[in-house]
């Protein structure tokens, strides 16, 4: 492989991080990728004795398999509790100064095995183009660093650019080289991004699916390093929690079958909601970045904003317990899930408390307004309570009050034991801290009112409607589809010279024009091709045939011409004539443009040879002999008309993908694995 950095043609060098830097995250991407070498280590030798129990006949080797088959399992299950270990390293993606903060989950990016495209690429462009393969070494090297700097991405819009570009590059590649009926030999090798497991498939479906999860994957990291304690770093972090969602959705509906759990159905939802449930967290953190103000609206609105993020966050936890995910998702996660799903309930209750508590009704406020909002907190109320019951009367205010302190007290001690609970949710410092703040500020609210005299009504708080003006939306960036150069554009055009199609090998055929005519017309985009041709040309006693692609005059490649560009370099043939060559498709029925390279009245426009050579010295000249050859030009009309009746609809042929098996509950068997390599 080539030292030199590489260059996609946009002015700029691409390149991704060095893979030996020391950095957190390198670190940690790094051993995620010793792991999965370990994982699929102990999978061969487990497939192994698998076969060999299968086969032997002997009951002492019987057992010496079997223990050897339990000591395997163990290694996987040990490997396997390190790989969710590693997802659950949240604090490498942190902001190095976020601290007040709760912390927020990224995705780990996909790791990959390195691919060689040169030996199958040559072998194809000899076999299957007719050009000599060794010509595009540098484009099949350009190819490769593209594909190994993205196992590398920058932290950054430039690593998802990168990312986007080997994605547009990718429909190219596998129009040029991936034939549903040809297989290539090449094999592409991703790895689970929460099991390990390794999926291996030949098709290109498996390779464009899991760069579109990197680019979620990295546009989560992103917005977990942003600074959140910022208006700026908290609107990075939104918009990268919504595109990381867009790009996950894109995921889903696009590819359905693709045999990786990580890229499931199940699992992409479940990885939708998260981002847009961090999003939305995002979102409640600005609105409160100002300070939120002592005022009883204000405070009703936010007590609404915390609802629905934990909602949400519920939402997100009821899918990570669901079978099979939460045999495949950290626990780390799902138990983050449901912390915050707690805490952003107690706030919402906290909030509505001080409202009750500590802004009485008075004759200056606006009791219409006040009810109005009071009402629109409570979906239901408790019997004989009405929203202006509890405003105007200063018992039932403070009933109502203190029975929302009581809850939100509830929820953080709920939210702090769940937290001592998990031992990687320990190690976040500044998510303690920010719990036990929050339950220390609801215990300080309580004991407020703890003098006054002992009530002995413990009313239940109703539940709190859940409400945002800024709702958290998925949205698919505009990286994701940037405009790229096709590396291989030498081989023609793709409507033509593609991997689907199949042509003859190029012929040589020398025209040699009658009275400047040369016995055809050229019709259609590039590759130009011939059309009504004469059979009783020289051209056609050559071997040229109707519907033949011009691939090339003298040594010029006409490829890409269009139409007016190949009548020039055929203006000046003399008497000599001019060699060309050409191909035929193989199919029954070539494809014929549906375009013309002009149009004239809204019908193609046909361009005969002899129109070449006809200009205005020859306007006056009454000898001039147009053709000799009536029959000829009668015979070229009809087919104009016809050609101008006559439209192709494009059609697209989606190959099969692999079908998607799901995998056991603990760890998937090695058939399962066999079958993906198969």
């Amino acid at each position: 492989m080539r030292k030199k950095p590489l260059n996609l043609n946009s002015g700029s060098i691409v390149n991704g991080c060095n893979p030996f830097a020391q950095t957190g995250r390198s670190k940690l991407q790094n051993k995620r990728a010793t792991v999965n070498q370990q994982i699929i280590k102990q999978m061969r030798i487990r497939a192994g004795a698998e076969n060999l129990l299968k086969a032997s006949s002997n009951n002492k080797v019987k057992d010496m398999v079997l223990l050897e088959l339990s000591y395997v399992n163990s290694n996987l299950q040990l490997l396997m509790g390190e790989l969710e270990g590693l997802n659950s390293s949240v604090d490498v993606y942190q902001n190095a100064q976020e601290t007040t903060n709760i912390p927020v989950i990224a995705l780990g990016l996909k790791e990959t095995k390195e691919v060689d495209f040169s030996t199958a690429f040559k072998d194809l462009i000899r076999d299957h183009y007719n050009e000599n393969g060794n010509s595009f070494e540098d484009q099949i090297a350009d190819l490769m660093d593209l594909r190994q700097a993205c196992r590398t991405p920058s932290r950054n819009e430039s690593g998802v650019e990168l990312l986007a570009k080997y994605s547009n590059h990718l429909p190219l590649v596998e129009s040029r080289f991936f034939a549903p009926n040809r297989p290539t030999g090449i094999f592409f090798t991703w790895y689970d991004s929460f099991t390990g497991v390794p999926v291996c498939q030949q098709n290109l479906s498996l390779e464009k699916a899991s760069i579109l999860f990197n680019m979620a994957a990295l546009y989560s990291q992103i917005g977990t390093r942003s600074n959140r304690q910022t208006a700026v770093g908290l609107d990075e972090a939104i918009s990268s929690f919504e595109k990381a969602a867009g790009i996950l959705n894109l995921l889903k509906e696009t590819y359905t079958h693709i045999p990786s759990y990580d890229m499931s159905p199940a699992m992409l939802s479940m990885l939708i909601r998260l981002m847009i449930a961090q999003a939305q967290e995002c979102l409640f953190e600005k609105t409160a970045l100002p300070g939120v103000r002592n005022h009883f609206s204000s405070l009703m609105k936010m007590a609404q904003e915390a609802a629905k993020v934990s909602e949400i966050y519920d939402q997100v936890h009821q899918s990570m317990i669901q079978t099979p995910i939460k045999d495949n998702v950290p626990t780390f996660w799902s138990t983050m899930s449901q912390v915050k799903t707690n805490h952003y309930r107690s706030m919402a209750h906290y909030f509505v408390a001080s409202a009750l508590l500590d802004h009485e009704l008075g004759p200056s406020d606006d009791e219409d307004q006040q009810e109005k909002t009071l009402s629109q907190v409570y979906d239901q109320l408790p019997d004989k309570c009405s929203p202006l019951d509890i405003l105007k009367r200063k018992d039932e205010r403070s009933r109502m009050g203190k029975a929302h302190i009581r809850r939100a007290i509830t929820g953080h001690e709920e939210a702090l034991r769940i937290y001592s609970l998990c031992p990687n949710l320990t190690k976040l410092d500044a998510l303690q801290d920010i719990l036990k703040a929050s339950h220390m500020r609801t215990l300080e609210k309580y004991n407020e009112y703890e003098d006054e005299e002992e009530f002995a009504d413990y009313t239940e708080a109703p539940d709190i409607v859940s409400k945002t003006e800024h709702k958290a939306e998925m949205e698919v960036p505009a990286a994701v589809k940037v405009k790229v150069i096709d590396f291989f554009q030498r081989l023609g055009p793709l409507s033509v010279f593609s991997a689907r199609q199949r042509w003859t090998a190029p012929r040589t055929v020398q025209l040699v024009p009658q009275d400047r005519d040369l016995g055809f017309t050229l019709k259609g985009e590039s590759p130009v091709q011939v059309v009504s041709l004469d059979p009783l040309c020289p051209a056609a006693a050559d071997g040229l045939k109707e519907g033949d692609y011009l691939v090339a005059v003298g040594d010029t490649d006409c490829k890409w011409m269009s139409v007016g560009e190949v009548m020039r370099l055929l203006k000046d043939v003399d008497e000599e004539g001019i060699t060309i060559q050409v191909v035929s498709m193989m199919d029954s029925n070539p494809s014929v443009p549906t375009k013309s390279a002009t149009f004239s009245g809204n019908l193609p426009k046909t361009y005969s040879m002899i129109c070449l050579a006809y200009d205005d010295k020859d306007k006056n000249s009454k000898s001039h002999k147009v053709s000799k050859k009536s029959s000829f030009l009668s015979w070229g009309l009809k087919n104009k008309l016809k050609s101008a009746s006559t439209l192709s609809l494009p059609t697209t042929d989606q190959s099969g993908t692999m079908p998607w098996n799901k995998p056991c509950r603990t760890f998937p068997s090695s058939s399962s694995y066999n079958e993906s390599l198969s």
